[in-house]
């Protein structure tokens, strides 16, 4: 018997859809303490951002203790604040982007892992799925994509994410706590775009970080990405100012 074109297709899109499984949540959690990921920051990030992955390795127990905390106490969507979830999410994809580098250092850049890694079918290291979140298998493209930017509309999320690369925005060498994660947001983003090595920001133009670039659309949602730029940036950019994006130096932020 033949199948008709289209039932095929139908069919097709099912197991598509079957198969991308729900965001990462789990019911009857509460909010795990962040305090190892704090003493983990405070001992090996700077407060430029500079991290020692070596001295990350040397506690790496400790490491994969929190990493298991986060693993078996998924957010609650009906019982945790917005700002828990969001805490969580945050702390969850910095804690785990570490993990990554951790589990195969030495190594020169995040996206040599890709090819390192042999992983069959996937895009990029990103949408390696290398740890489980509420027992479902979980990448750091998914937390990043599918929760943080679907589910909080929070732009300040690019300067709190940490891609273990130079030109990132630093990370944060204190865990993201959902009681002054507001404070914590607004530091990263002012921090960010007033920093000369990574936006050369004038009232007459602005050559800024390529995240502005590509994640144009979160930064424009209520304005002009001038005029997102000029809530926080010192130098306050004309409305006529040229805007153009800086190379990426994905190089290890060590």
């Amino acid at each position: 018997m033949r199948i008709p074109k289209i039932h095929i297709i139908l069919l097709l899109s099912v197991i598509l859809f079957s198969c991308h499984g729900p965001v990462p949540g789990m019911a009857e959690t509460t909010p795990p303490s962040h305090k190892a990921w704090n003493e983990l920051l405070q001992a090996n990030v700077s407060s430029d951002g500079t991290v020692n992955y070596k001295g990350f390795i040397k506690e790496k127990a400790k490491l994969e203790t929190y990493l298991n905390s986060l693993s078996e106490n998924a957010p609650d969507r009906k019982t945790w604040s917005k700002d828990e979830q969001l805490a969580y999410w945050i702390n969850a994809y910095n804690a785990f982007t570490v993990k990554l580098i951790v589990d195969n250092y030495p190594v020169e850049s995040i996206k040599d892992l890709g090819p390192k890694l042999k992983i069959p079918l996937i895009k990029d290291v990103w949408h390696y799925k290398f740890f489980k979140i509420g027992g479902q298998e979980s990448s750091l493209d998914e937390i990043e994509h599918s929760i943080l930017r679907k589910e909080f509309e929070e732009p300040r999320i690019h300067f709190a994410i940490n891609c273990a690369s130079v030109s990132c925005p630093p990370l944060l060498n204190e865990a993201f706590e959902a009681t002054t994660i507001e404070e914590q947001l607004h530091k990263v983003a002012s921090r960010f775009i007033n920093d000369q090595s990574r936006n050369k920001i004038s009232p007459e133009s602005a050559q800024v970080s390529s995240i502005f670039s590509w994640f144009k659309g979160d930064f424009t949602k209520n304005g002009s990405l001038i005029d997102f730029l000029n809530k926080y940036s010192k130098t306050k950019i004309k409305g006529n100012a040229k805007i153009s994006f800086l190379d990426y130096d994905w190089n290890l932020n060590e």
